[in-house]
């Protein structure tokens, strides 16, 4: 019971931290003329930072409502890494340094934090369905 509890306060936890860093690099590609200019730098186009923008405002709100389906989770999470992947590729593509990708490894280790125990407590509540 126990490990459980942990599983899911690690779960709660890092996910918390993770939509609240995520959900502000949202933000932040909507409304700081700064990080505009970092987009048009790599050489994306306006409306791909407004798209994925709102993406992750919707993968958020997948990741945090106890009502939506594992499937749509896994998704969400699966989107967030390739997200965050490009991420550091872009930046490293056009020669950025560690300060702009950085971010984006920082953001990364918080998700993969959250995806390991999203998988813990999806292993055990399928145990316990089994069982029941």
């Amino acid at each position: 019971m126990k490990g459980s509890k942990v599983i899911v306060a690690g779960f709660w936890i890092t996910t918390a931290l993770f939509c609240f860093q995520i959900g502000f690099t949202a933000y932040a590609q909507l409304k700081l003329p700064q990080v505009a200019q970092a987009f048009a730098h790599m050489g994306f186009p306006t409306y791909f930072r407004v798209e994925l923008s709102w993406a992750k405002f919707a993968g958020i709100i997948a990741l945090l409502l106890p009502i939506t389906p594992a499937r749509i989770k896994e998704w969400a999470h699966a989107g967030f890494a390739i997200t965050l992947v490009s991420a550091v590729i872009a930046h490293i593509s056009v020669g950025d340094g560690p300060a702009a990708w950085s971010w984006a490894v920082g953001t990364a280790v918080l998700w993969a934090a959250s995806y390991f125990f999203w998988r813990k407590l999806e292993a055990a509540r399928s145990t316990v369905v089994q069982l029941v």
